[in-house]
């Protein structure tokens, strides 16, 4: 069975930065991509910023390109979202989630959180103006 918990959630000021994790347990291969997601209340989930594990290609929504960057640590089964230049904006709860693919790439941006095969509890992010 595998889980994610995400962490690293905070409060910061705009302008500051964040690093949140997202760590596997449970066999995963490098056939898998993993998401960041984000949702503010009565709002939909959207998609932020994915990762294919095999060749570590990455895709971004608008509102992160530029200052968001996802990356991996295969040694330590985790997933990071590195956040800078946080604006109030950006203020959410942060889901990670991971979906196994027959090949190499991501479901598109825009696809549902449900439909991922494994998905965490989420982060809270507060950005202070």
């Amino acid at each position: 069975q595998v889980q994610l918990v995400e962490s690293g959630g905070d409060s910061v000021q705009a302008g500051g930065s964040l690093r949140l994790s997202c760590t596997f347990s449970g066999y995963i291969d490098s056939n898998v991509c993993v998401g960041w997601f984000r949702q503010v209340p009565g709002k939909e989930r959207t998609g932020v910023a994915q990762l294919y594990v095999g060749t570590a290609t990455t895709y971004y929504a608008g509102s992160a390109k530029g200052r968001f960057t996802i990356s991996r640590d295969n040694a330590k089964n985790t997933v990071y979202l590195q956040m800078n230049s946080l604006k109030p904006d950006d203020t959410a709860m942060y889901y990670c989630a991971a979906e196994p693919m027959r090949t190499a790439g991501c479901p598109a941006l825009d696809s549902s959180f449900q439909y991922w095969a494994y998905r965490g509890q989420g982060t809270q992010v507060t950005v202070s103006s």
